[in-house]
């Protein structure tokens, strides 16, 4: 009957969900930058379950969940998982995807309340996991605290180390035979494709209209 509980526990699914969401738009879009934030996501997990089993710090109540992977509880990897995703994203929204039409305030606005989105979630979501009684308050924030310097870090790694070499790796065999491709020249890969498609649509429109006649 707590339906603060239920939804908590709904929203703590979020990274499931984000995983899901990313090995849909993977095998959909085929984007290098893509794969590389899942890499850094299951790179920063890789992380938590490590700091976890040097720290051992145990869960506020081990007998209240008997279906937890592991009995350690510091840092919350729930809390690392969702500060890592919302503030890679926004770095990638203020620093990698640029302005690219003239429609300033409307761009700015939207990236804006997304940024809030990511934000509130990460809070509502780690604060869940407290409230369900999975973690403390200080595994919650030295997660969140985690979570974001791994986030900062392999942003910075991606931009200065790997996106040189994305063209490259877009020109592997393997890779044009997985249709892998690096759009890491684009600066807004959203209005590119509206703009790309609209065009194509049109001209096709403008034949099928010329044979028809």
């Amino acid at each position: 009957g707590d339906f603060s509980g239920q939804l908590l526990a709904y929203l703590s699914l979020g990274p499931i969900f984000i995983i899901v969401g990313f090995v849909t738009l993977i095998i959909f879009k085929r984007e290098l930058h893509t794969i590389s934030f899942l890499g850094g996501l299951v790179f920063n997990e890789g992380v938590n379950w490590l700091i976890k089993n040097v720290i051992r710090e145990p869960r506020p109540c081990e007998e209240t969940h008997s279906t937890v992977t592991t009995k350690y509880g510091m840092p919350s990897s729930h809390s690392q998982f969702m500060w890592f995703f919302s503030v890679y994203s926004f770095l990638f929204l203020y620093l990698r995807m640029h302005q690219t039409n003239n429609a300033r305030f409307l761009d700015l606005l939207w990236r804006h309340v997304l940024s809030i989105c990511l934000v509130t979630v990460a809070l509502l979501v780690s604060y869940s996991r407290v409230y369900l009684l999975y973690h403390t308050w200080s595994q919650v924030l030295y997660g969140g605290v985690a979570g974001s310097i791994m986030a900062i870090a392999w942003f910075a790694f991606t931009q200065e180390i790997l996106t040189p070499l994305f063209p490259r790796i877009a020109a592997w065999p393997i890779s044009e035979f997985f249709l892998i491709r690096d759009t890491s020249l684009i600066p807004n890969i959203l209005w590119f494709e509206y703009t790309v498609t609209r065009a194509e649509a049109r001209n096709r429109q403008r034949k099928l209209g010329t044979k028809l006649q």
